[in-house]
């Protein structure tokens, strides 16, 4: 099973490329179904992300990162470098997906996938606001075709 999870915030313009790209690959699943590739929207829940990520063999996570570098720049990380465990805390906000993917490990060990890679896009803007910058716009459209031929790659 191939799991594919956006992840961000649709009303906060350039954060909103995880959650887009999702869209845009369950669109495409419904066109060319495949019963092993599930594709998720888990906006802002880490909770989320841990609990659909659980039984897959391999995982992909898309978001925003917000590190200083060109926007639109795209990093394609190992999900081992990113996972961190969440510090104490009251509130469930505070549990993201790099949260998700420690606990995740340690909750459901070998139910919880190994081969994990997360595809960060660079904001330019994450003020209020419904639509991508030009420069994430092109990102999103390369890294929408890269986890597409993943996809194909899984169908095949």
């Amino acid at each position: 099973m191939l799991t594919i999870i956006g992840c961000g915030n649709l009303n906060r313009s350039d954060d909103a490329v995880g959650v887009i790209i999702a869209q845009r690959l369950q669109q495409y699943l419904a066109e060319t179904p495949h019963p092993h590739v599930r594709v998720y929207d888990c906006g802002t829940a880490g909770m989320e992300v841990m609990f659909q990520a659980r039984g897959s063999k391999q995982l992909v996570i898309i978001d925003a990162s917000s590190t200083g570098s060109e926007p639109g720049a795209v990093f394609k990380v190992p999900g081992k470098e990113l996972e961190a465990l969440p510090e104490p805390s009251y509130n469930l906000h505070d549990f993201r997906w790099d949260n998700a993917l420690a606990a995740g490990r340690k909750i459901f060990q070998n139910d919880f996938p190994e081969d994990v890679t997360v595809y960060l896009i660079e904001a330019a803007n994450l003020a209020f606001g419904l639509e991508l910058s030009p420069a994430i716009k092109h990102s999103a459209d390369f890294v929408f075709e890269e986890v597409a031929a993943l996809i194909k790659q899984n169908i095949n």
